[in-house]
């Protein structure tokens, strides 16, 4: 492990709004779940999550615009939350805070209606057929989000990867999820949108490559999610 990387999770554990959390935690340590309005945020704002936040770009950015909603970037490098919690510190934003947890155990972290929102950002598209059981808009962590979010929220989904926005798609159908909004290519068809054209560090690289970024914003069904992939 590099130097830097060493001093950044040796900082990272001083952060108060960084909460480290993975299966290497101690055992008597106590998960926030059902807590997050009570004791971490202090109070009774929306919680918006982003997952694999990466370096929290997005997460620290919606924070700074919507000041009466809480936001927690969730990933696994904490070398990546590092930048996001520092800026948040720096920044003085309160409304914000990091977890570093398998995003598979999401549900173990918030309670049943404990989320408003999800976000997911440009998550890895496992290109693989045999990892697609990976990929964030599938049936296994679809399911995950209806344990922990409201029956009202919606999840924003943005991805560079024309096969994982494909997969997507369908997966959303076969759950018989209600989508709410589709962009294929969002600095074509809605270049002025703020919300959506908030840049992480990974999609500026990706614009200069002339890739397409899309969108889509989705609702989960009131009903259990019974397919599987293949």
């Amino acid at each position: 492990m590099s130097k830097g990387k060493l001093e950044k999770f040796k900082e990272i554990t001083a952060f108060r709004n960084t909460l480290e959390l993975t299966d290497f935690q101690e055992e008597e340590s106590q998960k926030p779940k059902g807590r997050w309005h009570s004791d971490i945020f202090e109070n009774d704002n929306p919680i918006v999550l982003e997952l694999a936040c990466g370096k929290g770009a997005y997460t620290v950015e919606l924070a700074r615009r919507y000041p009466d909603k809480n936001f927690v970037g969730v990933d696994i490098k904490g070398d990546r939350i590092w930048k996001g919690a520092k800026q948040a510190v720096t920044e003085g934003l309160s409304n914000v805070c990091f977890l570093r947890i398998y995003i598979d155990h999401l549900d173990e972290y918030f309670a049943s209606n404990e989320v408003d929102d999800i976000w997911i950002t440009f998550p890895d598209p496992y290109p693989r057929y045999s990892d697609r059981n990976n990929r964030l808009s599938g049936p296994k962590f679809l399911k995950i989000y209806q344990r922990v979010l409201k029956s009202d929220g919606t999840i924003h989904f943005k991805t560079d990867s024309d096969d994982l926005f494909s997969f997507t798609k369908e997966s959303l159908a076969k759950s018989d999820c209600k989508v709410h909004d589709v962009v294929e290519n969002i600095y074509q068809e809605c270049p002025d949108n703020k919300l959506l054209t908030i840049q992480t560090h990974y999609e500026a690289h990706y614009l200069q490559e002339g890739r397409s970024i899309s969108f889509i914003k989705f609702s989960l069904p009131n009903v259990d999610i019974s397919w599987e992939l293949d």
